[in-house]
């Protein structure tokens, strides 16, 4: 049984940085694509980033381009999403996810999911 767990979220300040990670067990790490998704009060689940099982491909919303960074440990079997620059807007219960196929924006190429993580950037 793959399990997620999510860890890093919190309260920061507008302009603040934060750091989430993601640990993977009960499968081998290496065999997922991993992404990022976030969904806010009200919202729809939203996409976020998405890295390739080597770690070569990486793919943003455009809304978080260049802001957040994600980057994965295959030896440690965790997935990271470093967010700078944060807005308000950010505000939202993060979700990681590992899926069996190529990387992918869509939730639905995604097989297992953490249980979330709160961030709340207050302006």
């Amino acid at each position: 049984q793959v399990q997620l767990v999510e860890s890093g979220g919190g309260l920061v300040q507008a302009g603040g940085s934060l750091g989430l990670s993601c640990a993977l067990s009960g499968r081998t790490f290496s065999s997922y694509a991993m992404g990022w998704f976030r969904q806010a009060p009200g919202k729809e689940r939203e996409f976020v980033a998405t890295i390739s099982w080597s770690g070569r491909n990486t793919y943003y919303a455009d809304s978080v381009k260049g802001r957040f960074t994600i980057s994965r440990d295959n030896a440690k079997n965790t997935v990271y999403l470093q967010m700078n620059s944060l807005k308000p807007e950010d505000s939202a219960v993060y979700y990681c996810a590992a899926g069996f196929g190529p990387q992918s924006s869509d939730y639905r190429g995604y097989n297992y999911w953490g249980q979330g993580t709160q961030v709340t950037v207050s302006s």
